[in-house]
Order: C-alpha cells, then sequence, then structure tokens
C-alpha cells in the first residue's frame, strides 16, 4: 500500500505524503515518492513536482515503527531519495506546513526549491536521540542558513519557527495562504523564469571568521553536554561543512552518525525516546476509550503540593478551585502561587497578562460546597489514612456524578480510599512530585475498581499539562516510592557498615544521579520517611528495622528546613556540610548493634544501591504493578534523577548484563549478616538471567 499519492495539476505533478500521523519516512512512504519523482520525469506534460504533506506535518523524519527492523535500511533509504530529487531532470519543490523536522527536513533540503507557511516549523532533533542527522543535514543546513544558526539548530535539536528563518536562503518564500495553491504557482514562476535545477549541495557555507566561531563553539559545547558525545560530533559533521568538499563532509557526517549509534549513551535516549511512548499505552484500555471532559478541576490543600498542583492547570488555562480548612493557610498558598508567577515574571518567562489571566482562573474557598460542579478534585492533604478518609467521605457527599476524585498519596492504599467513597470506580491516584508545577513524573495509580474512562481521561490529561504520565498498580509507594525506599535501606546499610553520607553520596552523583541519597533526604525532609517508617512498623513490627535517620529525626533534625539532617546548613545556603555530630550519631549507633566498621568502595557503593533498584523494580514488573519495565525506568529517570545518559536502572542493568546482576546478587545474600530476603534475586530477574534474555 503506497504512503503518497501522486496527481496532475495541469504540467506540475503533487505527491502527497500520506503516511498516519506524522508522516514518517518509511519503507513504503521512501518507495511512494521515488516512484513520483520517476513517473513525473518520464511524463512528456509534467514540467515540475511539488512535494507537499498535509497541514500538520510535513514529515517527522523517520518512522519510528520502523526502527530496529529491516525495513529501516532497506533501499531506498532516504540518502536514494534525495539522490533521486537532486538529479530529477525537472525541478522539485518541497512545500513545508506544520512540522517539518529530522529526515522530514533533509529530504526538503534536497529539493531544488523550497515553499513554506508562515505557521510551520522545523528542526534537526537527532541529538536528542544522542545521534546527528544522518541524510546530509549537517552538510546542507549550514549552506542556506549559515554556520552559527545551523550549528544552534542541530545541537540543541530545537524546534525553530520559519518566521525566524524566512529571510535566509533555506526558502525560497514564505507564505500566509493555502499552501498547495501557492506551490503550485511557484512551480509555475520556477519553469517560465528558467530558475533551472539548483542544488543546496552546490552552495558554499560563508562564514568569514568560521575556524574562530567554531573553536568558541567546541568549548561551549563540551562543556555543556558533559556525559553525552552526540553535541560534539554534531559540531565536528558541521565544521566539515566549512573545511570539507560536499561528498567528504557527508562521509564524516555518516561515519559520525554511525559512530554514535554503537554508543551506550545513544542506546539509553533511543530507549527513553520508544519508552514515553509506550508508558502512554494500557494493555487493556483501548485507545479509543472515550474520554470525561474536564473542564474545572478542585484542589484540596493549599500547602506546597497544593499550590504547585493547582499551577499545572492554570497553566494550561483550566479554572481550579482550591480549598483550605482555615482562612490564613488559604491566603498563605494563594501567596506564594503568586509569587511564584511573579518570579517568573521577573526572569521574562511570563507576561503580566499571562500572570493576570492565570490568577483569574483561581477560586479558593474555604466551603467543600464550591467543588459541586468541578470535573476532577485532587485531595493533596496530610499523608495519614483518618485524614484522606474525612476528605473522601465529604468529596463523596458533594461532588457532582461522573467526577473524578483522585488521591495524591504517595504511598497509602488507593484502594481503601476508594472504599471511603459510593463511587470507587470514579476514584483514581494521581501522584505528584514535588515541585509538583516543575517536576515532570506524574504516577497514575490505578486502584482495582477504577473505570478505564477514568485511567484514559487521567492519562489525557497528563499530556494537557505537560506531564510524563506512569500507570502503577496499588502497593505500598507504588513504583517510585517503592524503589526507592529499597535504594535509600541500601545506602543506609553502607554507612552502617562503614561508609559515611558524604562518600554515598559523591559516588552516586559521580556515577551521575543528580543528588545522592542523603542530600535528597535533607532536601525532601526527613520527617516525611520516618513518618512512613512509624507507620509500616506499626502495620508490620516483625519487619521493623532500626534506622539512623530515627535517631536524627528525635533530635528535630528534618534537613535543610531545620538547617540539620545527614548534612548541617549555614543560614541562606543550601550547600551540605558534613556535620561531626552526624559522624558520632552513626559510630553509636555501629556499637549499638554490634557492627565492626569496614571499609567500603565507591564501586561496592554503586553496585548495591542502583542493584537494589534494579532487584525492587523486577519485583514490581513481575507483580504487575508496573506494566512494562521501561516504565520503571521513566519513573526513575523523571522523578528520582536517575542519570539519563544511563536510560534508567532497568536498561542499565541491561547494559551490564542481567547474568552479571543476578551473581552480583545472590554473592550479596550470601555474606554474613545479610538480608537475605532483600537480595535474593526476582524471580523475573532470573529467569531472564538464565534464558540470556533482558528487561527491554
Amino acid at each position: 500500500m503506497s504512503s503518497a499519492s501522486y496527481s496532475l495539476h495541469g504540467p506540475v505533478a503533487v505527491i502527497t505524503l500520506d503516511n498516519p500521523p506524522v508522516n514518517g519516512l518509511g519503507l513504503a512512504l521512501r518507495q511512494a515518492i521515488v516512484a513520483g519523482v520517476d513517473a513525473a520525469a518520464s511524463d512528456p506534460a509534467v514540467q515540475a513536482v511539488v512535494l507537499i504533506g498535509n497541514e500538520r506535518f510535513f514529515s517527522g523524519g523517520a518512522d519510528v515503527r520502523e526502527f530496529g527492523t529491516p525495513k529501516a535500511m532497506q533501499e531506498p533509504t532516504l540518502l536514494t531519495v534525495i539522490r533521486t530529487i537532486e538529479r530529477s531532470p525537472k525541478p522539485v519543490i518541497a512545500a513545508v506546513s506544520g512540522v517539518c523536522m529530522g529526515g522530514g527536513l533533509e529530504l526538503a533540503l534536497g529539493c531544488h526549491f523550497r515553499i513554506a507557511h508562515t505557521e510551520a516549523t522545523v528542526a534537526l532533533p537527532e541529538v536528542k536521540l544522542g545521534l546527528l542527522p544522518g541524510a546530509g543535514g549537517t552538510q546542507r543546513l549550514p549552506r542556506v542558513v549559515g554556520l552559527e544558526t545551523a550549528l544552534n539548530m542541530i545541537v540543541s535539536g530545537a524546534q525553530v519557527p520559519v518566521t525566524q528563518l524566512k529571510d535566509t536562503a533555506l526558502f525560497d518564500e514564505v507564505v500566509t495562504s493555502e499552501l498547495l495553491p501557492a506551490a503550485l504557482a511557484l512551480a509555475h514562476k520556477v519553469v517560465s523564469e528558467g530558475r533551472g535545477l539548483p542544488r543546496v549541495r552546490d552552495r558554499q557555507v560563508n562564514e568569514p571568521n568560521a575556524e574562530a566561531f567554531l573553536q568558541f563553539a567546541r568549548n561551549t559545547v563540551g562543556a555543556m553536554s558533559k556525559q553525552f558525545p552526540a553535541p560534539l560530533k554534531c559540531l565536528e559533521a558541521v565544521a566539515a561543512s566549512v573545511s570539507k568538499p560536499f561528498d567528504e563532509g557527508q562521509k564524516v557526517e555518516r561515519e559520525g552518525f554511525l559512530a554514535l549509534m554503537q554508543t551506550p549513551e545513544s542506546r539509553a535516549l533511543r530507549h527513553v525516546f520508544a519508552a514515553e511512548r509506550a508508558a502512554s499505552k494500557i494493555s487493556d484500555v483501548p485507545a479509543d476509550t472515550p474520554t470525561r471532559a474536564i473542564a474545572k478541576v478542585g484542589v484540596i490543600g493549599a500547602g506546597t503540593m497544593g499550590g504547585g498542583i493547582a499551577m499545572n492547570f492554570l497553566n494550561a488555562g483550566i479554572p481550579v478551585v482550591m480549598l483550605e480548612t482555615k482562612a490564613e493557610a488559604l491566603e498563605r498558598g494563594v501567596g506564594t502561587i503568586r509569587k511564584n508567577y511573579e518570579n517568573s515574571l521577573k526572569k521574562g518567562k511570563l507576561t503580566q497578562d499571562k500572570l493576570d489571566a492565570r490568577m483569574a482562573l483561581l477560586q479558593p474557598t474555604l466551603d467543600y460546597a464550591d467543588l459541586s460542579d468541578v470535573d476532577l478534585v485532587i485531595e493533596a492533604v496530610f499523608e495519614e489514612m483518618g485524614v484522606k478518609q474525612q476528605v473522601f467521605e465529604k468529596l463523596d457527599s458533594v461532588c457532582k456524578p461522573g467526577a473524578i476524585l483522585a488521591s495524591n498519596t504517595s504511598t497509602l492504599d488507593l484502594n481503601q480510599i476508594a472504599a471511603f467513597t459510593k463511587r470507587p470506580q470514579d476514584v483514581v491516584g494521581l501522584h505528584f512530585f514535588s515541585p509538583a508545577n516543575v517536576m515532570r513524573l506524574l504516577e497514575v495509580v490505578r486502584g482495582e475498581a477504577t473505570a478505564k474512562d477514568v485511567l484514559a481521561t487521567s492519562m489525557k490529561l497528563a499530556k494537557t499539562i505537560k506531564k510524563q504520565a506512569v500507570v502503577s498498580g496499588v502497593c505500598d509507594g507504588f513504583i517510585g516510592n517503592r524503589m526507592v525506599a529499597r535504594y535509600g535501606q541500601a545506602a543506609h546499610d553502607l554507612v552502617v557498615a562503614g561508609a559515611l553520607p558524604q562518600q554515598v553520596d559523591k559516588a552516586l552523583e559521580k556515577f551521575g544521579f543528580a543528588m545522592g541519597p542523603f542530600r535528597m533526604g535533607d532536601l525532601a525532609g526527613l520527617d516525611i520517611g520516618w513518618a512512613i517508617r512509624k507507620r509500616r512498623n506499626a502495620e508490620a513490627p516483625a519487619e521493623a528495622k532500626p534506622n539512623v535517620a530515627d535517631a536524627l529525626c528525635e533530635a528535630g533534625r528534618f534537613g535543610q528546613k531545620t538547617g540539620a539532617g545527614w548534612y548541617r546548613y549555614i543560614p541562606g545556603n543550601r550547600v551540605a556540610q558534613p556535620d561531626p555530630v552526624v559522624a558520632e550519631t552513626i559510630v553509636a549507633f555501629r556499637a549499638a548493634h554490634g557492627v565492626t566498621p569496614r571499609a567500603i568502595s565507591d564501586e561496592e557503593i554503586i553496585e548495591r544501591c542502583v542493584y537494589a533498584l534494579v532487584n525492587e523494580g523486577a519485583r514490581i514488573v513481575e507483580e504487575g504493578i508496573a506494566e512494562r519495565a521501561s516504565d520503571v525506568d521513566i519513573v526513575y529517570l523523571n522523578g528520582y534523577g536517575f542519570p539519563l545518559h544511563r536510560g534508567g536502572p532497568m536498561l542499565y542493568a541491561d547494559q551490564v548484563g542481567i547474568v552479571n546482576v543476578e551473581r552480583a546478587l545472590k554473592r550479596i545474600a550470601a555474606e554474613p549478616g545479610a538480608d537475605v530476603a532483600f537480595w535474593t534475586p526476582a524471580a523475573l530477574l532470573s529467569r531472564l538471567a538464565a534464558a540470556n534474555e533482558t528487561f527491554n
């Protein structure tokens, strides 16, 4: 089946790209383009060719559905398609509307002429997958927009409005009118004026101070790219467009592309790209499941979390009713939201008009009756089941039928919360991460009774408020906090065994974590974990374990907010300072529990902490709490600072080798005094190791 249509408009042949959803350049579409150009070349009545997409997409580039399949490299490749267009005996005009990115922009650059609608955007985003453009983009783009503009586009991968490039040689015309008639008019003009068959590859890059600029760029890009090799490879390929003939420059580009394809960093980024898209798919919830309209949202609680949650909806233009029980708390919460927006205004990220518009959407209230017409209400109250019960029983009585009742709980049993209502099918967990207006992750917790349309609505709404949603089943801590408990326990046990908090943090930060577990604990507040431990110890006394952090909390050391936790903090400064008091507390804890400290290496710290994550992630997948291993990766990348260049804990295990992870876990479990249940490999992990398979 062809992915493009071929039609004649007088002496102009029009090839219309038609490969939903983004006109990805899959094999069938590539074949259709070549067939169309060949048909036009062999038809004496045809004088020119127009290549056009639809209003939303000229082309989004490579067809991701063919990644990793033989079709991706089957002829005609994109290079062959572009070569066919360049060698056409009749002018080929690219008519660009909507999004034109990656291979789509490279395809347009291979045409003899280009016309674009003023609302179109272009990009070469391959660097975001740890790659560089592989079909001439690094060589052609500098020839038409200049060295600096091209390098900025290629190294950042950012989408650029056509209006910013209308004065460059990238486009022959930029129009506000309907695109196809304008493209046909340009085709007639090209033929009547005898403009010939100009090729971008035959142009030169005009940059008088090219080498000085490139050296400056090398220093800047090198400092910013850190763990990722692709930006510097992009730069060197672009540099070749200045110093080498086109074919030699394209060879540099191709060699760079193939080298990057083999890097673990690119594999990680490509994994994340696919994993984010997979996370939106729920196996038993069809894509066409009807969703509920969300025109107005209620938020219960005006504290840090409630205010942050409210901002997400205000930013998306959705009215919010924010409820508190006390006037002073409500006033303080509204003031914090306004202050956050005013800070954005000072930084130039927000205009006064937008600030006023967002604040106008916020309705503060002390009366539950004001929630009677909301379509969704999210509670962000104290993490205690009795408090949740009071809130949900009240919501059940005041909210209209069909309203979605959501809990922001981070650890509590959602099924129990749903049972406080007469409509458990309408209850869902929406676990935002703090600060909720900044953090990208949203755990959508599916209860036993949660209706499919509620789940579908929640996933759709996540996109509206620009969150990366991952579905979790019900368990203590869901995906993220259940795993971080194991990670934190492994880090704690290393301190008891002989390390210090600063050594553990530094080792994991060197590995790539945004923040080590002890600095993270101080930032979040040690009292939060203390409350969770006390709840769990009360629920399962036999499983209770002593913790150094309990002694710190009993001394009033809750982290940054009290100026002391695992570290001490100078007022007005968030830099963590090692504290002798903590070292003394650890020494006393070891003595009380008969522990003789030993030397701990950074390698052991990384192995134990990361493998604890992997093992618990495997259990979570095995139990069906997460639908797929890549969902676990997305949670940990977006909510807990796992290094992006490693692709998440489960992909990291794949790259290390599942067999090696299993062997390490068995070795640790066999050590004297080890928590055998904690370190015994998950059944899923052992099955994969035996079959020499991977999580992803």
